[in-house]
């Protein structure tokens, strides 16, 4: 981190405070494809990453949509599981 001559201490330790944290937080991406059924990846969403339905379907209109959404965010220990089991179910997804 470069520390400018104008910051205070103060701005400078929320500055890393706030870069800190950002290297904790993933997202989980899902993304679009030609084989899985929007009732397939719904379902899983559910299951899963414990999406309420309405949830999980908008996410699907999303990935459908915009060919990805990002459908948890959390450490990477947290979503690792989470896509391992998405993939599993034949999902394609990546940490981010």
């Amino acid at each position: 981190m470069v520390k400018f001559a104008t910051q205070s201490d103060t701005e400078v330790q929320e500055l890393e405070e706030v870069e800190t944290d950002s290297e904790f937080n993933r997202e989980l991406v899902v993304f679009n494809d030609d084989v899985n059924t929007f009732d397939h990846v719904i379902d899983a969403l559910i299951q899963i990453c414990k999406h309420t339905t309405h949830q999980a379907e908008q996410c699907t209109w999303i990935i459908h949509y915009n060919g990805k959404c990002a459908v948890k965010n959390g450490t990477f220990d947290e979503l690792a599981p989470m896509r391992r089991s998405m993939s599993d179910r034949g999902i394609s997804a990546e940490i981010l």
